[in-house]
């Protein structure tokens, strides 16, 4: 599968997951010996799956607006925008993908909370 692939595959992933079908999107994308890295939560789909849920459940009006995404071989990386709902500011979030098997088995995710005052000019994309 060629990085062009791969690159559409993350994004699916996470307008899936963003629009609250996070069972789909597992049964779909995540390879059985998936791992992820968020500190919060134990390394395995499972975990991840239920946390996804419950963010979705909280925040079932979040929006994601890809700003960018950078395939590499077999890894991906999706810089967004998230929002947890349309009068938050959002943060600018990272995922880093890795693919075996034409599916994703291994995930970071990192994130920013966007300020409401920068001296920035560039902003946060």
């Amino acid at each position: 599968m060629n990085s062009n692939i791969h690159k559409e595959t993350s994004i699916v992933f996470l307008q899936l997951v963003v629009s609250g079908k996070i069972r789909e999107a597992f049964e779909r994308y995540i390879h059985h010996d998936f791992r992820h890295h968020n500190p919060y939560f134990r390394g395995d789909a499972e975990s991840l799956m239920a946390a996804m849920e419950e963010n979705a459940a909280n925040s079932p009006n979040k929006t994601f607006v890809v700003k960018r995404a950078i395939a590499d071989g077999n890894t991906v990386a999706v810089h967004s925008h998230i929002q947890q709902n349309p009068e938050d500011i959002g943060a600018a979030v990272i995922h880093i993908f890795r693919f075996e098997e034409e599916r994703i088995v291994e995930l970071w995710d990192v994130g920013q909370a966007i300020p409401e005052e920068s001296p920035n000019e560039h902003g946060m994309f």
